[in-house]
């Protein structure tokens, strides 16, 4: 099982920062290992700081993506079309993809009814996974979480998180009163790596059972994000680790 890396910053500039750095790196590897960088977008506000400073021209991340060997996708989205407000790829798309040269950009057309077996169909084409094939691998998939421990659109109780065989499923999220459509658990514990960016106080009380789950507890849905193989980092502020005690970098003070 893969052992998480926890890297503490101070605060919201500086997780966007360290997860910029996190993604730069994962592109030159990727690039360098297999001629293109595949990665899947986080929807929600906490990324939005990531992806301006992404495609920041004054900043060193941007060029040290190679984006037109850069391939988008997204590990969930709402049933909206991609202009509507609470769109994961409206937000991604205004933040980054519309300031960067050539991403190839892969959207869930969570509008549609089907939504889920077209993005599954896409993945299998663009990976060339015939069907009854093992998931791909993505070469790296950023997540957070929500106050209630859920991650992309995994949410405690969900039926999705019991599939073993889709990559994508629609859920109906009761507490939501709609569905989401989300890649699952195993396709996302297939990636080469993962990176959580957890930001706000907000977030403290589902990070500490994420990461310091009391004994016998049932498992929130973003600790069952294991990549088999890959890497695990979460990027987390210093007021979302605030329920995990006092980081061992800084002797006698909390993160």
């Amino acid at each position: 099982m893969t052992t998480p890396e926890l890297r503490r910053v101070p605060g919201a500039d500086e997780a966007a920062r360290a997860a910029a750095e996190e993604v730069a790196l994962a592109a030159s590897r990727a690039v360098t290992a297999r001629g293109r960088f595949v990665v899947a977008l986080a929807g929600g506000e906490t990324p939005r700081r990531l992806y301006t400073l992404l495609a920041d021209a004054s900043a060193p991340f941007r060029a040290r993506i190679p984006w037109d060997r850069t391939h988008v996708f997204f590990g969930d989205e709402r049933p909206v079309g991609p202009e509507h407000p609470d769109s994961s790829y409206r937000m991604a798309r205004e933040a980054l993809l519309d300031r960067v040269p050539a991403a190839s950009v892969h959207r869930i057309r969570g509008e549609d009814p089907g939504a889920a077996d077209a993005y599954e169909d896409e993945l299998r084409r663009f990976f060339a996974v015939p069907a009854g094939g093992p998931p791909p691998r993505l070469d790296l998939v950023l997540l957070g979480i929500g106050p209630d421990g859920h991650t992309a659109s995994l949410f405690p109780g969900s039926t999705a998180l019991d599939e073993r065989a889709r990559w994508v499923v629609s859920p109906f999220v009761d507490r939501l009163g709609t569905r989401r459509t989300t890649l699952t658990l195993p396709i996302l514990n297939r990636a080469r790596g993962v990176l959580f960016l957890v930001s706000g106080a907000e977030k403290a009380p589902a990070l500490a059972r994420v990461l310091a789950p009391a004994p016998g507890a049932e498992p929130l849905p973003a600790a069952l994000v294991r990549p088999d193989g890959g890497e695990l980092v979460w990027v987390v502020d210093r007021a979302a680790a605030s329920g995990l005690g006092a980081d061992p970098e800084r002797p006698g003070g909390g993160a």
